[in-house]
């Protein structure tokens, strides 16, 4: 048998899953130190009121037959796909009900998407990144190239004038916090346009920005409809990373290789998905009213709240890092420049806080370190107790 042997590239283990072992047998081994988890992306206040309604209403439709629905529609119900196209027009973002493609999660979404491009195209790749763009083409197998983020640029790369095809964007960066502003990411599909590339914007981040100068979405960029594919979800915008609800943005018009990608990317859903549950979508679609996204403000606030309580004991600390005010994320630098696995282990052990490495993002992230604000407060108050109490003596 042949086996896919681009696996065979890949790390032996995928970043989180290797945090979440060693932070696994520190548990096991040291039961008397509380672990405090400022690491993976993942939230912790519940979903919305009016979220949590509309998913009950739609699971009592699910137990009358005069309501029951059975497999829906692969692109998504029409109401789920209304009330995205509705939240972009707020953004003054043009975008048809059609032009939206209601997912189960933008993790998914975003190594799925690839499969309507062929293997022989190069793909640029911000670093550090979230690993899922890397993995995802590796397995593939097709060729990377890598763009410098970093201190010097803020860690948003820009084009350096070399064709590519296909181009990976994420802004707000995971890991970094990082925003591009309008004048740059007109210059990156300016870019596109030029050398025929498509750009995958991911935009997972995007409830978090605030500034006129600075787009939440890659579609408030005018020629963006002709270049770029953009990626949404609500895991981290309304607490669904439990519930997964996402959304793929694409132009009808948007094409490459004498192929209509829109129609490309619907043959792939129709055959190899069966669509998000019904209740699911209900929920998704309360989020975007105007109730739904007034509750849902006061979450992101929270966790605003916390990144700047962060901000601040670094900032005392003398710890330099980016992002916080437009990001759940704080990218730092590890005190006396330890290496960043290292620096997760002295943290983990004298103080059980979880944080991620940034050596897991990339070669240029080696040396730096993010810290999430999806904690409860009472955590992150402790763990900055803890940092300041551990790092101001022990290390700088």
């Amino acid at each position: 048998m042949d086996i896919n042997k681009n696996f065979a590239n890949l790390k032996e283990s995928y970043l989180f899953s290797e945090i979440a072992r060693k932070v696994r047998e520190f548990g096991a081994a040291r039961p008397d130190v509380g672990i405090i988890r400022l690491g993976i992306g993942d939230v912790t206040l519940p979903l919305a009121p009016v979220v949590v309604d509309a998913l009950q209403k739609a699971a009592a439709e699910m137990g009358e037959a005069a309501t029951f629905r059975g497999y829906g529609e692969e692109q998504g119900y029409l109401f789920a796909r209304e009330a995205v196209a509705g939240y972009y027009a707020q953004k003054g973002a043009a975008i048809g009900a059609d032009e939206v493609f209601i997912g189960d999660g933008a993790k998914s979404d975003i190594g799925n998407l690839p499969d309507i491009f062929g293997v022989d195209n190069e793909v640029l790749i911000p670093d550090p990144v979230y690993p899922a763009y890397v993995d995802a083409n590796i397995m593939a197998g097709r060729r990377l190239r890598y763009m410098d983020g970093n201190w010097e640029n803020g860690f948003l790369p820009m084009p350096d004038g070399r064709p590519t095809d296909l181009i990976y964007l994420c802004s707000p960066n995971n890991p970094t916090g990082a925003v591009y502003s309008r004048e740059q990411l007109g210059a990156w599909v300016d870019y596109a346009n030029d050398c025929g590339a498509v750009i995958l914007f991911d935009a997972a981040y995007e409830i978090f920005v605030g500034g006129e100068d600075l787009p939440t979405s890659i579609f408030q960029i005018p020629g963006a409809d002709k270049c770029a594919i953009e990626f949404g979800t609500l895991s981290k915008t309304a607490g669904f990373t439990g519930t997964r609800f996402s959304y793929v943005v694409m132009s009808k018009n948007l094409e490459r290789g004498g192929f209509n990608l829109h129609k490309l990317w619907m043959r792939r859903q129709s055959t190899k998905f069966n669509g998000v549950p019904y209740i699911v979508q209900r929920g998704g679609a309360a989020v975007f009213t105007d109730e739904g996204l007034a509750q849902i403000d006061k979450n992101i606030a929270y966790y605003k709240e916390n990144a700047s309580i962060l901000g601040k004991t670094l900032a005392d600390l003398g710890i330099s890092y980016i992002g916080g005010e437009n990001a759940p994320y704080l990218w730092l630098k590890c005190p006396n420049n330890m290496p960043s696995w290292d620096f997760f282990d002295y943290l983990l052990t004298n103080t059980g806080i979880v944080g991620t490495p940034g050596a897991g993002f990339g070669a240029n992230g080696e040396g730096y370190f993010r810290l999430s604000a999806f904690g409860s407060r009472e955590n992150v108050i402790r763990a900055c107790e803890l940092l300041r109490d551990k790092i101001n003596i022990s290390m700088t």
